[in-house]
C-alpha cells in the first residue's frame, strides 16, 4: 500500500501518521515496523519520528493489515457535477475521510458507493477522490476529483490562488473593523498536537475578513481564504481574540445556545473548470447551525 502526504496531514511525525490507518498497530508496533524497513517514505528507511512532508510517499508492506474502507449508501447533496469531478454539500458532523476510530459514514464512504473506482487516487485509498478537506462540524462546499488528471489541474489552480473560498461564521464578541486581513504564520501545535496554532516558522497562512452583521456578544463574517491551512479559520479568528462560535478546541467557552461544534460553514466556491477553463460559482444557502445561531441572537 502507498500513501501520499498532502497538505491535510503534513507536520506529523510518521508513526502518529500512520496510526491513522493501521488500527491494528499500536504506536510501538508501528515503530518496530519502521525500524524494520516494513514502513519506507520515497523507498527510503527512515526514523519513527521523521516528520512527513508534501510530496512524501509512504510505502507499507503487504503483510500489514491494513483496513478496507468500505463503499456505503450514504445520500450526497450533490451542488454541481461533470465528467471529471462534482461539488457537494457536506453536512456539520460527517467526516471527510476515514480515520483510525471512524472507518465508515464518511464522505468516502459514501463516495466510494457510488462512484466505485471512478474517483482519484493521488491521495491514496483512505482519500478517494478528495482534493481538500472540511473539519467535521463545518459543513459546506467541497470539491471531488473523478480522475487523477482532473485531480492534478485542481491542485494545480488551487496553488496558483484561481479557486475561491469563502466562509460563513458566527464568531464569539463584536469585531470593530469593517474589513481586515489576519496574515500569522500556522503550525502544529507542539504540545498538543492535534490542534494548530500561531508558530513562529510556521506556513504563510492569510486570512481576509469581512464583517456581515453585529450583534449584541457576537459578530457573523464572512472570511476569504487566501491560503488554505489546517484549522486556519479557527485559529486565525481565535488568536485576534474572536474565537467561532462553540469552537471549544480554539477556545469558545461556555455556550449560551446549544448546537455541534464550530458555526463555520463553506457557502461560496468558484474554481476554473477541467480542463477548459471556464470559472464555476457556487453558492449555497446558510445551513441550520448558522440560522440557529442568529436566530436566537437577534432574538
Amino acid at each position: 500500500m502507498k500513501l501520499i502526504i498532502d497538505e491535510l496531514t503534513e507536520e506529523k511525525r510518521l508513526d502518529a501518521y500512520l496510526a491513522e490507518y493501521l488500527p491494528d498497530f499500536s504506536r510501538s508496533k508501528l515503530q518496530g515496523a519502521i525500524k524494520s524497513g516494513d514502513i519506507k517514505v520515497n523507498s527510503k528507511e527512515v526514523k519513527p519520528s521523521y516528520t512527513v512532508k508534501t510530496g512524501d510517499i509512504v510505502e507499507v508492506e503487504t503483510s500489514i493489515n491494513v483496513p478496507k474502507i468500505e463503499p456505503e449508501n450514504i445520500p450526497l447533496n450533490i451542488v454541481w457535477e461533470d465528467e471529471n469531478m462534482l461539488v457537494v454539500n457536506k453536512p456539520s458532523g460527517m467526516l471527510t475521510h476515514p480515520t483510525t476510530i471512524e472507518t465508515s459514514g464518511t464522505l468516502v464512504n459514501a463516495l466510494l458507493y457510488k462512484y466505485g473506482e471512478n474517483l482519484s487516487d493521488v491521495n491514496g485509498d483512505f482519500r478517494r477522490g478528495i482534493l481538500h478537506r472540511l473539519d467535521r462540524n463545518t459543513s459546506g462546499l467541497l470539491m471531488i476529483a473523478k480522475n487523477n488528471e482532473a485531480h492534478n489541474y485542481l491542485v494545480d489552480k488551487m496553488k496558483l490562488g484561481e479557486t475561491d473560498k469563502r466562509y460563513l461564521a458566527v464568531v464569539k464578541g463584536v469585531i470593530e473593523q469593517d474589513e481586515f486581513v489576519v496574515n500569522k504564520p500556522i503550525g502544529r501545535n507542539p504540545k498538543h498536537p492535534e490542534k494548530m496554532c500561531i508558530l513562529e516558522g510556521g506556513k504563510e497562512s492569510i486570512s481576509e475578513v469581512k464583517v456581515l452583521e453585529r450583534f449584541k456578544e457576537a459578530t457573523l463574517i464572512e472570511v476569504h481564504l487566501i491560503t488554505g491551512r489546517t484549522h486556519q479559520i479557527r485559529v486565525h479568528l481565535s488568536s485576534i481574540g474572536h474565537p467561532v462560535y462553540n469552537d471549544t478546541l480554539y477556545g469558545f467557552g461556555k455556550i449560551k445556545v446549544k448546537t455541534e461544534e464550530q458555526v463555520l460553514q463553506s457557502y461560496k466556491l468558484s474554481f476554473p473548470k477541467p480542463f477548459d477553463g471556464e470559472i464555476i460559482q457556487l453558492e449555497i444557502p446558510r445551513d441550520d447551525k448558522i440560522n440557529k445561531v442568529v436566530n436566537y441572537l437577534k432574538s
